[in-house]
């Protein structure tokens, strides 16, 4: 088994990143700054904004935690929008009611989204922009190979698919409406399962030799987990994220590339 392991990745990122910061902070006088607005605060949540406090903390990017009702958060963007010392604005889903994501996301300054969730937004997703990275990183081929993605959702599955099929690759997107998973998934080169369904992928759906990433996020327990079964993990024959450090500290570390970049565009001198 060969383990796709982001967290390695991702120290050699933010070394880079804390340098630029650096720069930024003392030869611009230019502070970068992220705002994260959490309007359903469950432990689940709570633990992704503070691995997001903490990495900010360690290159030196203030990040800022709002914790309001849902009722406000509109007002609350337009606030930060407006704000000028704030770069980056991240709405933390899912919210306590879900319906209202669309336009509260699309609320957020294109030059503000970091996250890369609204429609004209500037940035990618860091989700998929850390899957790409993790890939690329391990020497992962992708072109002329079967792709399929698991779960279309906005966060994970909807852009990575832009992403990759942008580059021109053989992208397939599975959703709960696809009848039997089995048949496509083993003739796939590379699977990427993003749907938060705890033990969706099994062994028997996974040819030898495969590619398999697990970008799912639940919670059971209290304990977050991915779409991955156990038995799956048991086998030898795979390249493979691992339970945890696969794609979570990429995708922090792609987060703060952009909201780097959203300070740099603020800089006149490098406009």
């Amino acid at each position: 088994m060969k383990i796709l392991d982001g967290r390695e990745l991702a120290d050699y990122v933010k070394e880079r990143q804390a340098k630029q910061v650096r720069a930024l902070r003392q030869a611009w006088n230019t502070f970068p700054k992220l705002a994260i607005i959490v309007a359903n605060d469950t432990p689940v949540i709570d633990t992704f904004v503070n691995l997001k406090q903490a990495y900010g903390a360690d290159i030196l990017i203030d990040v800022e935690i709002h914790k309001v009702a849902q009722s406000t958060v509109a007002t609350l963007i337009q606030t930060l929008n407006e704000d000028d010392t704030v770069h980056g604005i991240v709405l933390q889903l899912p919210l306590t009611d879900p319906s209202e994501t669309d336009a509260l996301v699309g609320l957020i300054a294109p030059e503000k989204d970091v996250d890369g969730l609204g429609p004209n937004a500037q940035y990618v997703s860091a989700t998929a922009t850390a899957i790409d990275w993790l890939l690329a990183g391990y020497n992962v081929t992708l072109r002329d190979r079967k792709i399929a993605i698991v779960g279309a959702g906005r966060l994970v599955g909807a852009p990575l698919a832009k992403l990759w099929l942008g580059a021109g690759l053989d992208v397939t997107v599975y959703d709960d409406s696809t009848p039997d998973l089995q048949g496509p998934l083993r003739a796939a080169d590379v699977i990427v399962t993003a749907t938060g369904v705890p033990g969706l992928i099994r062994s028997s759906m996974i040819a030898p030799g495969k590619v398999l990433v697990d970008a799912g996020t639940a919670s059971e327990g209290g304990v977050i987990v991915g779409d991955v079964a156990l038995e799956v993990r048991e086998r030898n024959d795979l390249t493979i994220t691992p339970e945890r450090g696969g794609v979570g500290p990429l995708t922090i570390a792609a987060l703060f590339d952009s909201v780097m970049a959203a300070a740099r565009k603020t800089v006149p001198a490098e406009s």
